[in-house]
């Protein structure tokens, strides 16, 4: 298949699952006991008022135009207004986001990092790889609130390496360009800044990656073992390579593949630990948004956020798709 070809299609396919996500959100919209004119008129909001408000969000049309509506006002942007912060829903996700998504980025780097040395520390029976495996399958097979918890009373606690919650300590926190504060310190040439910034990155970072990171290193530890097996690397072997370089240069390039698809998955369910992890350190992103909406029944902002979550998911996964197709032409769809 031409490779123009099948990223047009993965795309399509893209676009068809956040149809889908948006229907849903719609159906359970409507399925849901509260009346979003109510809620957003408050308890003490007359009938009048009520009947008003409903007619001005278009609450008394048809379902099948109310959906349209919708879809219409998701493709521009529109989330609608949130019941708690009576701000616009994406104006609220424009101040939350780029914390989330800097704590996404680094976590997932984080998480790439360990099940590379996981996988190939497995594979090649490195000195250490069974220390390194029991610590990391410890790590990942504890719920993300006690690993975070355990976490703060360790290094927060007990030896006070690092702090405990938000995102900095540090007063007066540049605000731009990029919304990534440790990339906007690094450019405002705040070297202090930078360093306090990734101290509070590292354990609620490091509890979202560890277990991805052990999904993804056993998913690239079998694709070597097989690749190890293989003519090709024999021969290398035969010409006096040292093990490790035949891992490393030989084995590695074409054992990615599954591991990339893993990737993807492992992404998603990164943005969903995400909620869990910022409610635990009080990182102030779209999770801890979320979780302070939940309890009052604020829809469309928990909406916004699966929405949002949603699009970065299924962008994940098109684009790791699209990535592995060129690093292997005999990927299909």
């Amino acid at each position: 298949m031409n490779p123009l070809t099948f990223i047009a299609r993965r795309l399509g396919a893209a676009v068809v699952i956040l149809v889908i996500l948006v229907a849903a959100m719609f159906t359970l919209s409507h399925l849901s006991h509260t009346d979003p004119a109510h809620a957003y008129l408050g308890a003490g909001a007359s009938k009048s008022a009520v009947a008003a408000e409903r007619a001005k969000l278009g609450l008394n049309l048809p379902i099948t135009t109310q959906f349209f509506h919708y879809v219409g006002n998701f493709l521009h942007g529109n989330l609608g207004v949130s019941y708690r912060t009576r701000n616009p829903v994406t104006q609220d996700l424009a101040e939350y986001l780029p914390a989330t998504m800097e704590l996404a980025f680094y976590a997932l780097l984080l998480a790439l990092l360990l099940g590379l040395m996981l996988g190939v520390a497995s594979a090649g029976h490195w000195r250490g790889a069974r220390i390194l495996k029991f610590v990391m399958v410890s790590g990942a097979s504890a719920p993300l609130f006690l690993l975070a918890l355990l976490g703060i009373l360790i290094f927060y606690g007990h030896l006070g390496w690092l702090p405990a919650s938000g995102r900095t300590s540090m007063p007066n926190p540049p605000t731009g360009p990029t919304g990534f504060l440790t990339l906007d310190a690094l450019l405002a040439g705040r070297f202090n800044m930078l360093i306090n910034a990734l101290e509070h990155l590292l354990m609620p970072a490091t509890v979202l990656a560890i277990g991805p990171a052990v999904s993804i290193g056993r998913v690239l530890r079998g694709s070597l073992v097989t690749v190890l097996r293989e003519d090709y690397i024999r021969t290398a072997r035969s010409k006096g390579l040292r093990e490790r370089a035949v891992l490393l240069r030989h084995a590695l390039r074409n054992s990615v593949g599954p591991a990339l698809s893993m990737t993807g998955l492992q992404a998603g369910l990164l943005l969903a630990g995400d909620v869990v992890v910022e409610q635990v350190f009080a990182w102030p992103g779209i999770g801890y948004y979320a979780a302070q909406s939940i309890p009052v029944g604020d829809f469309p902002a928990i909406s916004g956020v699966t929405l949002v979550l949603g699009l970065g998911y299924v962008l994940i996964n098109a684009l790791v798709d699209i990535l592995q197709r060129l690093a292997d032409p005999r990927v299909r769809i």
